[in-house]
């Protein structure tokens, strides 16, 4: 119940980031045309693919809440990665064509209105960071990567405040380019890295928080078991793992000792998220064509 609590609190948040980034999208749209700003112009077009991609978030991650199908045996939750993984890709587009639009400003920089830019400077800050704070707590890949769609708008409406502020007082119209290669740069890096964190996560990667060889130490340190192979740890969607072990015992374990066995081995991954957990208790005669395979290959760090 904790676990659909959570998705469905993740799903809810991104969806009052949606509408927050569409209607301040609409608000962006009539001022730059009413106060005949390319620049704001600009930034609206770039917020509409925001929230183009925060509803497709949205929607995967209400998606992904659905449970387990002969089909989709594991449930949906790998359709949030899903949701992160097209939004990465758009944010990194997006950067590209602000980078396009900025560097060559460096050249021919453009006067721009500085009371029009603080006011939906101030206006976006307060809308974008709201839907930040909003999401701050969720720990899925979609989440953590609609949350950085937001925050380059927050820390881009902080520059064009910046600028703003300082256009009252210096002609300095080479400053908002500046200032937007910057934050783009730097958001750019931060997107890039989700990307290849969740690309990691499609390919059945162990979460980068999570040290598979101390889990395999503290597993085999459990009494009674003399070994362990086959020990698989993943994913579904950067928040909810996944982990399949094989446990040796001595040949005469008996069912009680058994039954203690399997209820320490989960003491020992308690503390770890997982949505799914596999125990198979082998017997040291039994013969197991898993084990005689993983013998030939030890886990590299």
């Amino acid at each position: 119940m904790d676990h659909d609590h959570s998705h469905a609190h993740s799903s809810s948040n991104i969806k009052v980031a949606f509408f927050l980034n569409l209607g301040f999208t609409l608000l962006e749209i009539v001022g730059g045309v009413l106060t005949n700003s390319v620049a704001i112009l600009s930034d609206a077009v770039h917020d509409l693919g925001d929230s183009l991609s925060l509803g497709l978030a949205w929607y995967l991650a209400g998606y992904s809440e659905k449970g387990q199908t002969n089909r989709y045996s594991y449930g949906y939750r790998r359709f949030s990665l899903l949701g992160a993984f097209i939004n990465a890709v758009v944010l990194v587009v997006g950067s590209l064509y602000i980078l396009s639009e900025a560097i060559p400003r460096l050249i021919n920089p453009e006067q721009s209105s500085a009371p029009g830019m603080i006011i939906f400077a101030l206006i976006g800050i307060a809308v974008n960071g709201a839907a930040v704070l909003r999401l701050r707590n969720d720990q899925t890949m979609n989440a953590q990567v609609v949350t950085w769609h937001l925050l380059e708008d927050v820390l881009g409406w902080v520059a064009v405040l910046a600028v703003g502020v300082t256009l009252l007082f210096v002609d300095m119209p080479i400053l908002d380019p500046i200032l937007s290669i910057l934050i783009t740069l730097y958001v750019l890096y931060n997107v890039i890295r989700n990307l290849w964190k969740t690309v990691e996560l499609f390919l059945q990667a162990t979460p980068d928080n999570i040290d598979l060889t101390d889990i395999i130490q503290k597993l085999e340190a459990v009494p009674g078991v003399q070994s362990s192979h086959h020990t698989h740890l993943w994913s579904l969607d950067g928040e909810h793992h996944v982990l399949t072990t094989h446990l040796v015992v001595d040949q005469h374990t008996s069912r009680d000792e058994v039954m203690r066995i399997k209820a320490a081995t989960k003491d020992v991954v308690n503390d770890l998220n997982l949505e799914h957990l596999t125990i198979e208790i082998e017997y040291e005669d039994e013969d197991c064509s898993v084990r005689a395979a993983s013998q030939e290959h030890q886990y590299e760090h």
